[in-house]
């Protein structure tokens, strides 16, 4: 049934030259999820790669959308719309820059940040009422232009803790799909 399924989205941008960057924070963190369900992605018709399987027991869909950020809320809506999956049975994982890097934050709607790829999400959807797992970024160092921070690959010390950190997020999403955004934020946002 539709509404036992769950859409799980992870933001960034497509293409091998974005691969380690920290805008694609979202994609690894969808990429360990489709390890854990045990499925390969496939492209969809929706401009996204696609998983379904299960995580913990629970029918889930695993989106990457093929178009860049800016513009992923189509990609969204256009898979909500195939699986007839509701916003509150989306969640988005995104890169954060109001977090420190290393920090998560679960949320249930809210505003979107200045993040781009909310934006667009949000605008498609029509509603700001899905769940969001934030990944901790970090600000750019000095006076270096968030546009640019995001589009590089995370530092040599960064990469050494990111496993960890993407696993962690993971967790959070399964979390959420098992017992709510609310009772998932009361373990993770501590």
């Amino acid at each position: 049934m539709a509404e036992d399924r769950f859409l799980v989205v992870g933001l960034g941008n497509p293409g091998p030259k974005y691969a380690a960057t920290r805008h694609n924070a979202g994609f690894l963190v969808v990429d360990e999820l489709g390890r854990r369900a045990g499925g390969n992605f496939k492209s969809h018709k929706a401009n996204a790669d696609v998983l379904e399987g299960r995580l913990e027991g629970i029918a889930v869909v695993l989106a990457k959308p093929k178009s860049f950020m800016n513009v992923s809320g189509g990609p969204v809506k256009a898979l909500a719309q195939f699986y007839k999956i509701e916003p509150d049975h989306i969640v988005v994982v995104h890169d954060e820059l109001d977090l420190p890097f290393a920090g998560l934050r679960l949320k249930s709607g809210g505003g979107e940040g200045g993040h781009n790829g909310l934006k667009s999400t949000t605008a498609s959807l029509g509603t700001r009422d899905y769940a969001r797992v934030r990944f901790g970024i970090g600000r750019p160092p000095g006076r270096q232009d968030p546009a640019e921070f995001v589009l590089r690959e995370f530092a040599a010390a960064e990469r050494k803790d990111l496993d960890f950190l993407v696993d962690r997020a993971a967790d959070a999403v399964e979390a959420i799909l098992t017992g709510g955004v609310e009772a998932a934020q009361n373990h993770f946002n501590a």
